[in-house]
Formats: structure tokens, C-alpha cells, sequence
């Protein structure tokens, strides 16, 4: 169940379009810090907040839904509590994104799952920021 250093590599060097549920306008929230290094490595994200919806974000217009969002997700990137991470993984399943990843501390192994039983690859318990630095990832483009 856990995501090898392999297949995370492979995942954030083959992913270009992110959703980023749980997204903030707050500066110092760490969704905010972490979309804003995703949009400086090349990646193109869509943050969703049904609360924000319509308005915009780091250029980027917020979304209400992973369903409201145009085009191929690749990978949906789960800022959200434990308990609400399962909606977010079915929707995922259901826009047939790439892969579900869920931020540190969010845990909620019948998401992943259920996620990976569709088909999709699946990351729990870590940040995409961290890896990014960690694996020696270049920019995406």
C-alpha cells in the first residue's frame, strides 16, 4: 500500500495537471506555500475550495468540485481532514484522475484502496513538496 521512491518518482515526473483540494487563500497555509512551489515547478494547478469557487488563486480559478474542472486531472492532491479525504478519492475515481495523493497526516487507507483497486496510483502520508526535493526532481515543461 505504501508508494515506492520509484513509483513516486515516476508519478511526479509523468503528472502535469494537479488538482489541489482544500486550497486556501490564506499565505500561510501550507496548501497555499505547497500550490505555489507546484505552480513553480512547471506543474499547472487547479485549486478546489467550494467556499472560494469562481474566484481566483495564484492565477489559477478555483474550482467547487474536482467534477467543475475542464480538461485531464492527473493527479488529485488532498489537503482536506481524514475524514472528508474518502469523498475527495471518488471523485477522483470518478473524473478518472491518474492518481490520488494525500498530504501528510491525512490518512484513510479504504480511500487508497478504493483507489488503487480503479486503477489509480495512490500516495498517503506525504507531501509532493517534500518529495519533489527529496527524489531530485526537475521542473516539469
Amino acid at each position: 500500500m505504501a508508494a515506492s521512491d520509484a513509483t513516486i518518482k515516476r508519478l511526479l515526473e509523468t503528472t502535469r495537471t494537479i488538482a489541489l483540494s482544500g486550497a486556501s487563500a490564506d499565505p500561510t497555509r501550507d496548501s497555499r506555500q505547497v500550490m505555489a512551489f507546484l505552480q513553480s515547478r512547471g506543474y499547472r494547478v487547479f485549486p478546489v475550495n467550494p467556499a472560494l469557487a469562481g474566484q481566483e488563486l495564484l492565477g489559477e480559478k478555483v474550482y467547487a468540485d474536482l467534477a467543475s474542472i475542464p480538461g485531464e486531472i492527473d493527479l488529485v492532491d488532498v489537503f482536506r481532514r481524514s475524514e472528508a479525504a474518502g469523498a475527495v478519492v471518488d471523485q477522483a475515481i470518478a473524473r478518472k484522475a491518474k492518481a490520488v495523493w494525500l498530504q501528510l497526516g491525512v490518512i484513510d487507507a479504504a480511500a487508497i484502496a478504493r483507489a488503487e483497486a480503479a486503477g489509480l496510483v495512490a500516495v498517503m502520508d506525504r507531501c509532493p513538496k517534500i518529495e519533489i526535493r527529496r527524489l531530485g526532481i526537475a521542473p516539469v515543461g
